[in-house]
Parts: C-alpha cells; sequence; structure tokens
C-alpha cells in the first residue's frame, strides 16, 4: 500500500490578509508572504500543518460558503492543553464560538469557534 503524508490545508478567501490575520491573531499562525506569478500569496503554518489561502474575486466561479454542518469536510481540529483558558483568551480576541468547551467522553473536552469564510474549527483536549 502507498504511503501517504498530510501536506495542507488549502483556504479560499475574499480578503486573504483578514483570513491570515484572523489564524495570526487566535493562533499564533506564523504568517509567510512570497510572491508567486507576480502576486503575494498568503501562506501559514500552524501547529506544523501548512495552510495556504488562495484569494477569491468576484466572478472567477468560487460557491460562496456553506453553512455548517453540512456535507465533505466539516472542520479542522487543534489539540490544545488548558481548553477553558484557551477558549476565554480567544473570546477576548473576539473569537466566536458555536459550541462552548464541553466534555464528549472522560477524558476528552472540546470546542468549536467560527473562522473566516464559515470555516469550522475544534479545539479539543486530551487528558
Amino acid at each position: 500500500m502507498a504511503n501517504f503524508k498530510w501536506d495542507h490545508i488549502h483556504l479560499r478567501s475574499p480578503d486573504p490578509e483578514a483570513t491570515a490575520a484572523f489564524y495570526e491573531r487566535m493562533f499564533g499562525a506564523e504568517v509567510i508572504r512570497t510572491m508567486q506569478q507576480g502576486k503575494t500569496r498568503i501562506d501559514l503554518k500552524i501547529g506544523g500543518a501548512s495552510v495556504f489561502i488562495a484569494p477569491v474575486t468576484p466572478g472567477d466561479g468560487v460557491a460562496s460558503p456553506p453553512k455548517t454542518p453540512y456535507q465533505g469536510l466539516d472542520h479542522f481540529g487543534l489539540e490544545v492543553t488548558g481548553i477553558d483558558a484557551i477558549v476565554a483568551d480567544l473570546k477576548k480576541k473576539g473569537a466566536e464560538f458555536t459550541m462552548e468547551p464541553n466534555t464528549i467522553r472522560p477524558g476528552t473536552r472540546i470546542a468549536f469557534l467560527r473562522g473566516p469564510e464559515g470555516v469550522s474549527i475544534e479545539l479539543l483536549e486530551r487528558s
């Protein structure tokens, strides 16, 4: 069987700078700006994962974001330690939570917040 390795997540945004600023402010993402075909490309590093942000412009045929929950990719999760304090800090930064921290089973607590373009982000703490 082939060996697969995780490579990246790809987001589309009508305002890549604002999207990058959100992930930087909320999660301490490293913002990486490079030039690609004469245009600025914005990538992020979050917890060792690569996140690419592609610009969306009117008339380019990109559909509006769906409302959650929906079929297909539902959310991405970030592992944390000290979820309650992290949620409180993110709220101070303006994060909108769609699910407050709760214990879904012994030793596992989760919370969900809404990112730019309706992206659902899970915070997950396992003890």
